[in-house]
């Protein structure tokens, strides 16, 4: 296993390395650029060169990549333009707070979706299934924005029951304060959590139903509920635990649209922000950032995935 992690370890960094080459040739062939962005389209060539000298835009590209890593390297993720201040210190305020929606969707969905996948492999073929089925498609195929602004329109438009927009507080304590206005946004991206996380767990509950194990424990006479809880359970977890891990790249491209759309202050809507304004320093940060987050939630899912069964052994 020791050897497997590392092995894990050196890949993730070549992936991550990959990803900010990738992204870092993608924002130099935007048009405009950030002087433009940033000096306003009055600006005049001689200031948006002086901008681009000052800034290191006039170096060849591989010594601008070359400069950003050895930047990356020493823990400078470098400087946004249109916030004035280091990109470490933006990613340090929004970061938490996206990291509470993310968990809290995960949680929600979780503890909704895997009794209901359980509930769907007994009730096989049955109303109920057929019914959990078709609103699971509906949900997995739902845009986040669209069903972000139907719970604002239904649930804070029409009911008044939940604030139209998000927390604004600065710190996670200060959020944490208005929780009333976090059920949105957490619902948003649990609905869509849910309808896939049941999916799979009724096709892994399916397939371990039909093996000897479960045959032998109800041959025993076991209880039903230990049966399913003790032994079904634990087997149809592992497909789950390996989607949680690949599934945070999809989760993070949730929060940006979600905190845009209910004004959510986290790394989502400051991506957005960034891309708007053509801020390179903070795109660059986020990117790193969230290829980090997604190689190492690969591999903490294969690290449990092993841990919660087994027969797993990696060489």
């Amino acid at each position: 296993m020791t050897e497997y992690i590392v092995r894990r370890l050196i890949q993730s960094v070549i992936v991550v390395i990959g990803v900010t080459i990738i992204v870092f040739i993608i924002l130099h062939l935007l048009p405009g650029g950030p002087a433009r962005a940033l000096l306003g389209p009055q600006a005049t060539p001689q200031q948006v060169y002086t901008f681009e000298l000052e800034n290191g835009y006039t170096k060849p590209f591989f010594v601008q990549y070359v400069d950003f890593l050895k930047a990356l390297l020493s823990g400078n993720l470098g400087f946004s333009y249109h916030y004035n201040q280091t990109v470490a210190s933006l990613l340090t305020q929004a970061l938490p707070k996206s990291v509470l929606l993310v968990g809290l969707s995960y949680v929600v969905a979780l503890i909704i979706a895997i009794p209901l996948g359980i509930l769907q492999a007994l009730r096989r073929n049955k109303p109920v299934d057929y019914v959990v089925t078709g609103v699971s498609f509906v949900g997995y195929s739902m845009p986040v924005f669209w069903l972000g602004m139907l719970l604002i329109i239904g649930l804070s438009v029409n009911l008044h029951w939940f604030p139209p927009e998000g927390p604004q507080g600065a710190t996670i304590g200060s959020v944490l304060e208005s929780p009333r206005a976090l059920v949105l946004p957490v619902a948003t991206l649990a609905i869509i959590n849910i309808a896939v996380f049941s999916r799979f767990m009724r096709s892994s509950a399916l397939e371990n139903l039909v093996q000897d194990y479960i045959r032998t424990a109800r041959g025993k006479g076991l209880p039903t509920r230990r049966v399913v809880f003790v032994h079904l359970l634990r087997n149809s977890l592992t497909p789950v635990i390996t989607l949680l891990g690949l599934s945070l790249p999809w989760a993070i491209s949730g929060a940006l649209i979600t905190e845009s759309v209910f004004n959510y202050q986290g790394m989502g809507l400051l991506f957005w922000t960034a891309a708007t304004t053509h801020d390179y320093p903070v795109l660059l940060g986020f990117t790193v950032v969230v290829a980090v987050a997604t190689v190492l939630g690969s591999l903490l899912a294969d690290v449990v995935y092993a841990t919660a069964d087994p027969r797993v052994r990696y060489r």
